[in-house]
């Protein structure tokens, strides 16, 4: 543990006027350091009994002691220099969850809060903290994750089917219908990386390569769903241009569909086009040289192979295993005992 300038970390836990529990963080590196002393302050207990959770909380293995914790040349009232131990936001929200006080339940009452939220909708947010402007990066993060999101195909499509369902003509039963959202989609592929998603299907699929050709997938390996999918194939470049026109283009749909104006389906992709050439992209004319059929055989095909080749490969549990028999010590046999 290096020693570092004394900490300029602070976390503070109060209620508000409602009754609602908050928690404020002034972060130093992405995390807070507290001393002993200073938990003990926040959660209005004894130093002794941060100690014991702390001591507790290395035992069980909780966390590891070498990553959790710095020491810090410190300066007291004496004007003489102390090392004194510093703990990060790991160890500090662990011993919130054990300590018996009055400020442990109330952060426990907030920590449960902010779970369940997570648990139920998939999400938690400090509204206060990022409308303060201090999220920062992570603020910036947060709306490339949202962007992402917004133009998973399930999530795009059921977007799109809100707005174009007003349209006059509009049958989800109709095989214009769903030529349709085939061809929306193609125009957003051919404007964010000049390819429709059949043939980008068709082009990176291939069982020889890394994760099938792959750049996204769910889960440890792509499934065969997975796949058939070309947002999964696109680069991080590709990846976040289509994610910013879907965005985009969500919006303004949106925004048109507030007009309530009668429209027909040609309607939409005329606006569509109109919005990619505001845009400054290029618009998609054709069909494009490969059918979403030929793009899902051939993807289909390359799966198969592909997990036939993932078959015969060990699993992570076999080379862990002939990894341990490597660092075996090399075996003695005992000498014989001569006999008296």
């Amino acid at each position: 543990m290096a020693k570092e300038p004394e900490s300029k970390s602070e976390v503070v836990l109060y209620q508000t006027r409602d009754g609602r529990t908050r928690l404020e963080v002034r972060f130093e590196a992405e995390t807070a350091w507290l001393t002993q002393a200073q938990m003990a302050e926040l959660f209005q207990t004894t130093k002794q009994n941060v100690s014991l959770h702390i001591q507790n909380i290395f035992a069980e293995r909780e966390l590891e002691e070498h990553s959790v914790v710095k020491e810090s040349l410190t300066t007291a009232a004496d004007g003489k220099g102390y090392t004194t131990k510093f703990y990060n936001l790991d160890v500090i929200i662990s011993v919130g969850y054990r300590v018996k006080s009055h400020r442990g339940t109330q952060f426990r009452i907030w920590a449960t809060q902010r779970l369940r939220e997570y648990i139920i909708k998939g999400f938690t947010l400090d509204d206060a903290r990022l409308k303060r402007g201090e999220g920062g990066k992570y603020f910036e993060e947060l709306l490339a994750r949202i962007r992402d999101i917004r133009s998973a195909e399930k999530v795009f499509w059921r977007k799109v089917l809100d707005i174009y369902a007003t349209s006059i003509d509009y049958d989800p039963r109709e095989e214009a219908s769903q030529l349709f959202f085939a061809t929306v989609q193609n125009k957003m592929h051919w404007a964010a990386h000049g390819h429709t998603a059949a043939e980008v299907v068709h082009a990176r699929a291939g069982a020889a390569k890394p994760n099938l050709g792959m750049t996204n997938w769910v889960g440890d390996q792509p499934t065969k769903e997975e796949a058939g999918i070309a947002k999964n194939y696109l680069a991080p470049q590709e990846l976040e241009a289509l994610n910013r026109i879907v965005n985009a283009y969500l919006e303004f749909a949106e925004l048109q569909a507030l007009n309530r104006k009668p429209m027909y389906m040609r309607d939409w992709i005329a606006k569509l086009e109109e919005f990619l050439r505001m845009s400054g992209r290029e618009i998609l004319t054709h069909a494009g040289r490969i059918s979403h059929e030929q793009a899902l055989r051939k993807a289909e095909a390359e799966f198969e192979k592909y997990r036939a080749l993932q078959l015969k490969q060990p699993s992570q549990v076999e080379r862990d295993f002939d990894e341990a028999v490597k660092n075996l010590p090399a075996f003695k046999p005992a000498k014989p005992t001569r006999k008296k």
